[in-house]
C-alpha cells in the first residue's frame, strides 16, 4: 500500500515548528531504517516532556511516514487548534467510550489505511524518579492485535533535560540532545488468535515495553529498575503509609493525654 501524501496542514506545521526545535536542541536521531516504507503500522514511545512530541513528529516526519497521534476528542472542537488536529490526520480518542476496543476505533481504521499511529503507551509522561519508562495502558497492544500490524518500539531521551516533566521551568542552556533510537518491530505473533482477554493484553504490552526500555538503556548507557514504576501501586503505598503515620499521630496524641497511664501511685 501507497504511504500517504503528508498534506497541507503537516507542511505548515512543520513550517511553524521546525525551526525552534533546531534553535533549542541538538539531534542524535537513530534507526531510521526500521520505520516502515509503505503500509500501516504503530510506533511505541516512551513520554518524559511536554515538548518530546514535537521532537518526536520531527524526527518521525524526516522519514517520509508521519505519525498520527491519539489525543483527546475534545482538542478536535477547538478553533484552530482543532483545524490543525483536523488537518494533520491526528486521531481523537472518545474517552466516554465504555467498550475500550471501541475508543481505538479511529486508530484500527488509520492502521488499516495504511498509516502510521503513534501511541504514548504509558498515557502521560512519566512519573519515575529518573525518567524510566512506567507501567502502560494496553491500547497500543489492542490495536496491534486487531491489525497485526508492525509495532516499531522507539526510545528518546533529552527533551526532558530541556523541559523536566511536571514543571514549566526550562533550561535551555547548554542546549541540550534530543536522542532518538528505533528498533526492529516487536514480535507478537505468539498472541494472535489469542482471545484479548486482560491478562494476553498485559503480556504483550509488557513486550512492548520492555523493547522500549531496552532501547533506552542502550541510549543512556545505563541499567534500567528491574520493575517498572507502577503508579497504581505508588498510590496503594503511599495511602497505607499515609494510614500508618496516621495512626502514629494518634497514638502519640494518646500518650501525651494519659502521662500517668500505667503508672502506680
Amino acid at each position: 500500500m501507497p504511504r500517504r501524501r503528508i498534506g497541507f496542514w503537516y507542511r505548515f506545521a512543520a513550517v511553524l515548528c521546525k525551526p525552534p526545535l533546531m534553535v533549542l536542541i541538538k539531534r542524535d536521531w537513530r534507526g531510521m531504517e526500521h520505520i516502515p516504507a509503505e503500509g500501516g503500522f504503530i510506533t511505541a514511545v516512551n513520554h518524559n516532556s511536554y515538548v518530546d512530541p514535537f521532537a518526536y513528529a520531527h524526527y518521525q516526519y524526516n522519514t517520509g511516514r508521519v505519525p498520527r497521534f491519539l489525543a483527546k476528542a475534545a482538542l478536535f472542537r477547538k478553533g484552530f487548534l482543532g483545524a490543525a488536529m483536523r488537518g494533520t490526520g491526528q486521531i481523537p480518542v472518545y474517552r466516554e467510550s465504555t467498550d475500550a476496543l471501541s475508543a481505538f476505533r479511529a486508530a484500527i481504521d488509520a492502521v488499516e489505511r495504511g498509516e502510521c499511529v503513534a501511541f504514548y503507551p504509558e498515557g502521560t509522561l512519566t512519573r519515575d524518579p529518573q525518567g524510566w519508562p512506567m507501567t502502560a495502558k494496553t491500547g497500543a497492544a489492542r490495536v496491534a492485535l486487531q491489525t497485526k500490524c508492525p509495532v516499531v518500539p522507539v526510545a528518546q531521551w533529552g527533551c526532558n533535560e530541556l523541559l523536566p516533566p511536571y514543571t514549566g521551568k526550562p533550561s535551555i542552556l547548554p542546549r541540550k540532545t534530543h536522542r532518538v533510537l528505533a528498533g526492529p518491530p516487536v514480535d507478537l505473533t505468539r498472541f494472535y488468535g489469542e482471545e484479548m482477554t486482560p491478562q494476553v493484553l498485559k503480556e504483550a504490552t509488557e513486550v512492548i515495553m520492555a523493547a522500549i526500555t531496552g532501547l533506552l538503556e542502550e541510549i543512556r548507557g545505563e541499567k534500567a529498575p528491574d520493575t517498572p514504576y507502577d503508579p497504581r501501586r505508588e498510590r496503594t503505598e503511599q495511602r497505607r503509609r499515609t494510614r500508618a503515620e496516621q495512626a502514629r499521630a494518634e497514638a502519640r496524641t494518646k500518650a501525651r493525654g494519659n502521662p500517668s497511664e500505667g503508672r502506680s501511685t
